[in-house]
């Protein structure tokens, strides 16, 4: 009996044109109302956009303006600005969830 392996889809990040696994990127939506906003959940109704889950590809996102060419509209420096604080957010707590804590290191409160 052949078990078939689940296939694990791809998208192309904006930034740097890298391949990621799509649980690795974060999606910007633009609704047909015009308005554009972070996806962490991946399922809001819109035109979706991926980028690297990483602060490099945020900043390269910034610097190139690679959601005003994929959505043809304007995207104002603010929503950048908000892009790269939620990806350093995000990035952080993944630091903490695969960060390993000693017992030894705890402190004594006897």
């Amino acid at each position: 009996m052949v078990v078939k392996q689940k296939k694990i889809p791809l998208r192309t990040s904006l930034a740097s044109g890298k391949q990621f696994p799509k649980k690795e990127l974060l999606r910007v939506a633009y609704n047909k109302e015009g308005e554009i906003s972070i996806d962490p959940t991946g399922k809001a109704h819109g035109r979706g956009a991926y980028i690297g889950l990483s602060t490099e590809e945020a900043e390269l996102a910034k610097k190139k303006h690679v959601f005003n060419r994929a959505f043809s509209t304007e995207v104002s420096d603010e929503f950048y600005d908000e892009l790269i604080q939620y990806v350093q957010h995000e990035v952080g707590r993944k630091e903490l969830a695969n960060k390993v804590y000693s017992a030894d290191l705890a402190p004594d409160y006897d």
